[in-house]
């Protein structure tokens, strides 16, 4: 069992728990995410605000505060924070654009993919003429498992923070998920729940795709609300079905990749595919068994 080597070894465990730990933060910071993600179709904006972070990167890799740099730079360990805040202002404006441009300049979808291609090719550029050498392929997969403490402890001081603002707005961003039309009648401002959103969401973005990626980042945000909302239609197992969900496929992917030797990233968004295969399954299976509304039992 390579797993119980990598995490029990005294040579090898400090290489590896951090990863774990960070994975397990990441786990929980987009779970809950992703379900407003999925009931407010929004699945493609947090692919195109992902996709945008290119831009940020760009930026980060034309100052040279791409990896070691941003700790041994000029700005010493103070890089590392203005990297993160550079990428993160970059995702928050690409999001805030396209909430600006949807339904005025052009429709949701089409503002999304000029934004997303826009800051694809400005980070493209940016790259190009960058100091340092930097992978696309280190930020559409990452390498979760390469991250330090200091990584896990960033990815669960951004989780409790989101937590707290999720449940701080717990009523007004449920009631405006699931029946918008009424929540506005209600007195619930549609472009501040908008704004809550698009903020957390690009919050969550940045720090998944810094440590594990923009494929992932997408994965985690999407797939575990899609699987608890095939499940339930109830918000609290929902909320606990995404978490699990969540959890497994982290976990799962990461002890696949130990086991397997596969890189950890696409591990996990395959484990998190299949089990929203086995939901889609055992969905049709239990529409097929359920008694026709209306029949005696």
């Amino acid at each position: 069992m390579n797993t119980l080597h990598y995490l029990t070894s005294p040579d090898l465990w400090r290489l590896y728990w951090p990863g774990v730990v960070a994975g397990v933060a990441l786990a929980a910071l987009c779970s809950a995410l992703s379900v407003l993600v999925v009931l407010k179709r929004l699945a493609f904006i947090g692919q195109g605000v992902s996709h945008a972070a290119f831009g940020g990167v760009g930026v980060v890799a034309l100052v040279g505060l791409t990896g070691a740099l941003a700790s041994s730079g000029p700005l010493g360990g103070l890089g590392a924070v203005v990297q993160f805040a550079i990428i993160f202002a970059f995702c928050l404006g690409a999001a805030l654009l396209i909430g600006l441009l949807s339904g005025r300049a052009a429709e949701p979808d089409t503002a999304i993919g000029i934004v997303l291609v826009a800051s694809m090719a400005a980070g493209a550029i940016m790259l190009h003429y960058a100091p340092s050498t930097v992978s696309w392929e280190t930020f559409l997969f990452g390498s979760i498992i390469d991250v330090a403490w200091t990584d896990a402890g960033v990815a669960w001081g951004v989780a409790l923070l989101a937590a707290g603002a999720l449940w701080w707005f717990r009523r007004s961003l449920v009631f405006w998920a699931f029946d918008p039309v009424v929540a506005r009648a209600m007195g619930v401002r549609h472009a501040a729940m908008n704004v809550l959103l698009m903020t957390l969401l690009a919050l969550a973005t940045v720090t998944a795709m810094k440590l594990a990626g923009v494929v992932l980042a997408t994965a985690l945000l999407v797939l575990p609300g899609a699987v608890a909302l095939r499940l339930s239609t109830r918000w609290r197992p929902v909320l606990v079905t995404a978490a699990v969900t969540s959890g497994i496929g982290v976990l799962a992917g990461i002890i696949l990749s130990f086991e397997m030797n596969w890189p950890t990233g696409p591990s996990i968004v395959c484990v998190l595919a299949v089990l929203f295969a086995l939901a889609r399954a055992g969905d049709r299976v239990r529409a097929r068994v359920a008694p026709p509304a209306g029949t005696a039992p």
